[in-house]
């Protein structure tokens, strides 16, 4: 009997070592994989990626930075008075799910995050306009994410770009032509995270000729391809401000972003030449957008009633 209990205990004794080593096995193999993940993600490529002090100041404030617009936007041959609105936050992003992280992950990096919206009229009807880029603090990398949708009576149009192996694209509308497409694109510049860029460092900005995807407003809008196109920029200095412009000769369209020539970088104005309407009807036509105030706030703890005025004070 003795003999038999020796025997269950090794054996027992055996099992447990071997779950302990097994366990103790995954999860070393798997914090390694962790850490090595991360580090792919955020150490900076060189000594222009690092994060300034002033930049943690500003952006790791708990707040967001909010900038109103008086917008002058061409469609359909016509120019539209409405309101953009940038809003600027940094936030942690889940490098696979490629969503706003909740709590420690090992997998979050840190990032800025644009949201962009606009608002118009069409005679009787509004549109209203929203884009989303996600752009990685270090500036390593191209933007991790991009999602676009736009409502007017018509109907709805959206789309989101995931960056993966490649640009991975998804796209919806209302029109038969371009209803649902997936797409995948070689990885290069997008023009929506160009403001993006600006505000992180500037000098870090694309100039000459390469290749840039445009922005998705621009691409569902006038329902172009979902391709990158030659482009030739420049970055010029007047003054106390910079001017950041892109030309797509192909499109016959000129982007032009004015912003501070310090930190933060605030965007003052932009406007985009481009050939407004369909058919016949098009035209060479100019968009811009002007400022109007800036406000720096956590936006969402202000969802009271108290808090409208801050619209008013927004110029919205």
């Amino acid at each position: 009997m003795k003999n038999y209990f020796n025997c269950v205990l090794k054996l027992l004794g055996g099992i447990v070592a071997f779950l302990v080593a097994s366990s103790c096995t995954e999860k070393t193999t798997l914090k390694d994989k962790e850490t090595v993940q991360q580090i792919n993600l955020t150490k900076p490529s060189n000594k222009n990626n690092q994060i300034s002090d002033e930049f943690k100041k500003y952006w790791y404030s708990g707040e967001a930075e909010i900038s109103s617009y008086h917008l002058k936007q061409a469609r359909y041959g016509e120019i539209r008075e409405g309101k953009a609105v940038l809003i600027f936050v940094s936030e942690p992003f889940h490098k696979q799910k490629q969503v706003k992280t909740s709590g420690d992950n090992p997998y979050s990096i840190p990032i800025l995050k644009l949201n962009s919206t606009k608002e118009y009229f069409t005679g009787i009807y509004p549109y209203s306009i929203m884009t989303s880029c996600f752009y990685p603090v270090y500036d390593n990398q191209h933007a991790l994410k991009v999602s676009f949708s736009a409502q007017e009576w018509c109907g709805q149009v959206y789309a989101q770009l995931n960056n993966q192996n490649s640009f991975e694209i998804k796209s919806h509308s209302y029109f038969e032509s371009e209803a649902d497409e997936q797409i995948s694109l070689k990885k290069t510049f997008l023009e929506n995270e160009l403001w993006n860029k600006i505000r992180i460092n500037p000098k870090l900005l694309p100039t000459g000729t390469f290749d840039l995807i445009p922005a998705m407003e621009y691409i569902r809008l006038s329902h172009k391809e979902f391709k990158a196109f030659k482009v030739k920029a420049t970055l010029k200095k007047s003054n106390d401000m910079y001017t950041y412009e892109v030309n797509y000769q192909e499109l016959e369209r000129i982007l032009k972003i004015n912003f501070t020539s310090t930190f933060p970088y605030s965007i003052e104005s932009w406007s985009e030449h481009f050939r407004s309407g369909f058919g016949t009807k098009a035209k060479m036509m100019t968009s811009s957008a002007t400022k109007i105030k800036t406000l720096k706030t956590p936006y969402w703890q202000k969802n009271s009633n108290q808090y409208l005025p801050l619209r008013d004070t927004l110029g919205l």
